[in-house]
């Protein structure tokens, strides 16, 4: 399995990153510019604030050394395992390192020699160190990470171990008065011994940053080695300005810079995790979206076909009735009979070639083109609806094209969008009582489009509704659909015409649609 870059130790550093990382690199070489002329005053009373210090500087580099352990689970890479077994080695001294140091603790009268803390720190500052350059020296020699994460029992076998070995170091060096190497000359200075462990953890820092600066690879990569650049100007105020003093502001400002230092890859490691929940948020949220909407599609789909093959199924059944009624009689009339059974199969066929159709409109292929005469394709949908005009009692007038009119479409779509418009004209005369009910259909050519009105004398489309008459699912009958006017305007539009509903139109309700005419024939019918 390929993995997809969006871990710390597997997604490339952009340009912001990159410059975020020297812009605050610079602004601590400053900061540490800054201590250097005052780094030798002592800072008297500052003992309790070392317990806070010592607090957050395990939390920290404990909470780092769980995340990183924690992004084992998705990638194995044997670097990440180690600066991470570094970061909870040296979060897990710090707590014996405070509670050992000089004066922050005399209630709890312990007592320790003055070399637990020394030893302690020698410890905590090598060994971290060296996490480092086994990082970088790893990150040199492995390949690509490996695709499968690391088990959860691997991972809580090595906070064990690593925790094992920190209770261990910590428990050698707070009983093992007397026996201890001499760093420290008296509380507060150190002893010339000392002088070998900032040598040896500069040198360690120096040969990271120059490892990781050949195999910068990511954006984890980056921000150890502002760690590194950090950790180093940490040592250089506290053993070289500040002499090894404890407790001056040279001293207080290293401290200061290892907790920042510390405090790095953690917040990188937050700010990753919460980019990749809102990256992770917005995917669902644009899944969930476009699931919905290909939900409506089908709805839309299905509804689209069950609203127009209505038609003709109600046809079928007509004609149907009509043959029976035919056969039924004392003297059978055949050729009628058979007639109407002719009608039955061509509307069979026609409702199969409308689901097609239909469908071909929502995968916005159009169907296949022709080149049609308009008025022979009106003529032919307004002849399969002669039984559904006539059993309504309406009076159809066609005012017709003069001579031939011709367009390329799709002769099945052109044919129900016709009989859509048709049928909706007759269910809104179906209450209408008192007077004649109506329906004009008006054509006419107005420059190169051929224009079609289907105008009934009913009760008209109310102007709030009429806004909405074209929306999906929105239907002004009590059993409607809103599928109708919704696929007749798709299916115009997709021919580069256009179908609208006629404003101000008086009574009733007039919907016009107009192609673009291929000839150039002259207007001869009425407005």
């Amino acid at each position: 399995m390929e993995l997809q870059p969006f871990l710390v130790s597997n997604t490339p550093p952009t340009r912001q990153q990159t410059m975020l990382a020297v812009g605050i690199a610079a602004l601590l070489g400053c900061a540490t510019l800054a201590a250097m002329p005052f780094a030798g005053v002592r800072l008297e009373g500052t003992e309790p604030v070392l317990p806070a210090y010592a607090a957050g500087l395990a939390v920290v580099e404990i909470m780092t050394g769980v995340l990183l352990l924690a992004t084992l689970t998705l990638s194995r890479h044997r670097a990440v395992t180690v600066v991470a077994a570094g970061y909870l080695f040296s979060g897990l001294l710090a707590i014996p390192w405070a509670i050992s140091f000089p004066g922050v603790f005399p209630a709890l009268g312990l007592d320790v020699d003055v070399q637990s803390t020394a030893t302690l720190a020698a410890v905590r500052r090598l060994g971290f160190a060296s996490s480092l350059l086994a990082y970088a020296a790893l990150r040199l020699a492995d390949g690509p990470e490996s695709g499968r994460g690391q088990s959860k029992g691997s991972l809580l076998a090595c906070v064990f171990a690593v925790a094992a070995a920190a209770v261990a170091v910590s428990v050698l060096a707070l009983s093992g008065v007397g026996k201890l190497p001499r760093f420290m000359a008296n509380t507060r200075e150190v002893a010339p011994l000392w002088s070998y462990v900032p040598a040896a953890a500069m040198t360690l820092y120096v040969l990271t940053a120059g490892m990781l600066l050949a195999a910068r690879r990511s954006v984890l990569d980056l921000w150890v080695t502002v760690v590194v650049f950090t950790l180093a100007m940490e040592l250089f105020l506290l053993s070289y300005v500040a002499g090894g003093t404890r407790l001056t502001i040279g001293w207080w400002t290293g401290r200061v810079l290892g907790l920042v230092s510390a405090s790095m890859v953690l917040t990188v490691l937050v700010s990753q995790t919460a980019i990749l929940y809102a990256r992770l948020a917005d995917t669902t949220a644009r899944d969930r979206q476009d699931r919905e909407a290909r939900l409506t599609v089908m709805e839309a789909l299905s509804a689209s076909i069950a609203h127009e093959i209505n038609q003709p199924l109600s046809s079928m059944v007509t004609n149907a009735y009509a043959a029976l009624r035919w056969l039924g009689k004392p003297e059978p009339h055949v050729p009628e009979a058979t007639a109407a059974l002719q009608d039955i199969v061509g509307d069979g066929h026609r409702a199969g070639r409308i689901v097609e159709e239909t469908r071909s409109i929502f995968r916005k292929t159009g169907g296949e083109r022709e080149l049609l005469d308009l008025p022979a394709v009106l003529e032919e949908a307004l002849d399969r609806l002669r039984f559904d005009v006539a059993r309504a009692g309406v009076r159809l007038a066609v005012e017709p094209f003069r001579g031939p009119v011709i367009v390329s479409g799709n002769r099945i779509q052109l044919e129900q969008v016709v009989c859509n418009l048709v049928t909706n004209a007759l269910e809104a005369l179906r209450g209408i009582v008192g007077r004649e009910r109506l329906v004009t259909i008006r054509c006419r050519r107005e420059g190169n489009w051929a224009v079609i009105s289907f105008a009934d004398n009913g009760p008209g489309v109310a102007q709030p509704q009429a806004s909405r008459i074209f929306d999906p699912f929105f239907s002004t009958k009590s059993n409607g659909m809103g599928m109708g006017l919704m696929v007749c305007r798709t299916v115009i539009e997709a021919h580069g015409g256009q179908l609208w509903l006629e404003p101000d139109a008086g009574a009733g309700a007039t919907f016009s649609l107009r192609l673009p005419a291929l000839d150039q024939g002259r207007d001869g019918g009425r407005e």
